[in-house]
């Protein structure tokens, strides 16, 4: 139950008191980050991790002047691939043989499969693609502060072409596509820090099939 009840403590903070979170909390975050589960396990995205005041205050113009861009003790900024390639795909597959010390044939098998088709793709739908496996590594960056008993704010509330300008993402291959601020929050000043989480009955959420 601990977990659940973490869950529970956290929610989306809407402002923050800048106190720092220590280095090792944040390693512990993006572990979690780099270990959760993405399509093909080809984790197709990238992630800044900003604590520099003057460019939070940048991003923060361009993301609806939200407080806690520039008051958080880390901006975690998620980065898409641009789309998939073959040198991408591969990187993947050479690190696992080189992980694991052997070759798979039906890893080999898959290696190409995934060849053929994703280069193939529209680069849109391969962005959309590479975004929808950051969402779920942001989730577990969530579950993994509140477990640690840190805030967080996941953010969409941004101009993404304009934070790929401030950071020269496109230059890159990648595309920002969601943010998550990271610190403590400000009992004094935020809204929601005594508001009770509203969220629908499991009943009306989840259906049984048997």
């Amino acid at each position: 139950m601990e977990l659940i009840e973490k869950l529970q403590w956290r929610y989306a903070t809407k402002a923050m008191n800048g106190q720092k979170v220590d280095q090792d909390k944040i390693d512990t975050i993006l572990k979690a980050i780099s270990l959760a589960p993405t399509s093909s396990g080809l984790q197709p995205f990238e992630v800044i991790v900003i604590t520099n005041t003057e460019l939070k205050k940048e991003i923060q113009k361009v993301s609806w002047n939200q407080p806690v861009v520039a008051d958080c003790s880390h901006l975690f900024i998620f980065a898409a691939w641009d789309t998939y390639t073959e040198a991408r795909i591969n990187r993947v597959f050479d690190l696992t043989n080189e992980i694991r010390g052997s070759k798979d044939e039906r890893l080999e098998n898959y290696r190409q499969k995934l060849l053929s088709v994703y280069p193939q793709r529209d680069e849109e739908e391969n962005f959309q693609h590479a975004a929808r496996q950051a969402y779920i590594a942001l989730s577990q960056g969530l579950s993994a502060a509140a477990f640690l008993g840190i805030d967080t704010t996941p953010m969409e509330g941004f101009e993404p072409e304009k934070v790929d300008q401030i950071l020269n993402l496109r230059e890159k291959g990648l595309r920002s596509c969601v943010m998550m601020a990271v610190g403590y929050r400000d009992i004094e000043n935020d809204r929601l820090v005594d508001q009770k989480k509203v969220r629908k009955p499991i009943d009306e959420m989840v259906t049984f099939i048997n």
